[in-house]
């Protein structure tokens, strides 16, 4: 046996780098994970606010409106005195 322990070593954008025994190196399925876990993020414009659900059952705007059916009745019924 020689006095050196054998250090495993990887290559990286920044060079080598020398790995510590017992830590193993970070792969690009590694990477991947991280990214696929961060939370969504828009690409155009990061502090954008998601807009409210506008649409069937949850359209607020068209449960105001005033059905076509109730307006037309409305008018043909003769006036109160």
């Amino acid at each position: 046996m020689s006095g050196k322990p054998s250090l495993q070593s990887e290559r990286t954008e920044a060079g080598e780098q020398t790995l510590v025994s017992g830590i193993r190196p970070v792969t690009l399925r590694d990477q991947l994970t991280v990214i696929a876990n961060r939370p969504l993020q828009p690409r155009r414009n990061p502090n954008a606010q998601q807009k409210p659900c506008d649409v069937g059952l949850f359209d607020e705007t068209s449960r105001n409106q005033i059905d076509l059916l109730d307006y037309l009745a409305e008018q043909q019924s003769p006036v109160k005195s």
